[in-house]
Parts: structure tokens; sequence; C-alpha cells
């Protein structure tokens, strides 16, 4: 079994949610990061956020 590249906290610093440039929290259990004001979750792949809004998943 592969491992899952780990996602570099230090990226937080760097990154805004897309949709209204606020900022995200890391949800590490659903390797996603959270926009609580957008509703929206941005998946992380291979260590890699997607920070697009078409692939971010909404919050329930």
């Amino acid at each position: 079994m592969t491992e899952t590249p780990i996602f570099d906290r230090r990226m937080l610093d760097a990154l805004i949610c897309p949709r209204n440039q606020t900022t995200l929290e890391y949800d590490a259990e659903n390797q996603e990061l959270i926009s609580r004001a957008a509703g929206l979750a941005y998946p992380i792949r291979n260590g890699i956020p997607v920070m697009l809004i078409d692939e971010a998943r909404k919050l329930g």
C-alpha cells in the first residue's frame, strides 16, 4: 500500500478561499481545506490542495 503524501500546514499561511478570500482550516481526517465563510471544503489530493470552486464540496 502506498502512503498518502502529507499536506504541508505552512501552506495555510499562503492559501485563501478563492470564492471569498477568507482563511482556511485544515481537516486532516478528511484531507480537505475548509472555508466556513463560503461553506466549502477544498480537497487535498496527493498532498496538493485543489483550490477550484468547481472541485469543492459543499458543507452540510
